[in-house]
């Protein structure tokens, strides 16, 4: 292997172990109470060196949010690869995926209202067009499941959609978790279940 291609995959196994520790700090904390110096000392390196790689706290948050959308639109595309599920099947399975690995601590939290991160986020090419094809991808099936009947056709297509995204950052599972009464399966079926089906009773 030559000098330079060992030194890039050196670089690359250090920005993975950056943006997990990240990954899992925002999970833990939120970016709020997160700290550069809490990164730096998780992956083990200097401050200096984390800052070659990522040039603020909002770069590092943006680069863990990549890496979650990611991994969620690896889950889209094998949801669409499969026929044999209705558009519903393919909502309730991305809102499950949300739910596990919020319990599991993989999923960051961050700030709804916070303009620099705001203006990181949308600076990122990578994480605005994963966005974007997320969006499309659960819009499309939010719309077929209207068609169908099996979600309420009265309801604006984006509050379905955001009500889908908001399952990442629910919580719910976490005061569930926090009570001891449930198992994370319990939790996710239970929350799935509130979330898709309503808290009416059924006849």
């Amino acid at each position: 292997m030559a000098r330079g291609s060992f030194r890039e995959h050196l670089l690359r196994v250090r920005e993975d172990a950056i943006i997990s520790s990240v990954n899992h700090l925002l999970a833990e904390k939120g970016f709020d109470l997160m700290t550069v110096d809490e990164v730096a000392a998780d992956v083990g390196i200097a401050k200096a060196s984390l800052y070659k790689h990522f040039a603020s706290k909002e770069a590092l948050a943006a680069a863990a949010m990549v890496r979650v959308l990611e991994r969620g639109a690896a889950l889209l595309d094998e949801l669409a690869a499969r026929p044999e599920l209705t558009p519903l099947a393919r909502l309730r399975a991305v809102a499950r995926w949300a739910l596990e690995q919020q319990l599991l601590g993989e999923m960051p939290t961050l700030p709804s209202q916070n303009s620099t991160l705001r203006a990181e986020l949308l600076g990122s090419k990578a994480y605005v067009d994963l966005l974007m094809k997320s969006s499309d991808q659960l819009g499309e099936w939010i719309v077929q499941a209207q068609a169908s009947g099996d979600i309420d056709p009265t309801l604006p297509p984006e509050v379905v959609l955001y009500t889908v995204f908001a399952r990442a950052c629910d919580p719910v599972p976490g005061f569930l978790k926090a009570g001891g009464q449930f198992s994370d399966e319990q939790i996710v079926e239970l929350v799935l279940r509130s979330c898709f089906d309503g808290l009416r009773a059924r006849s």
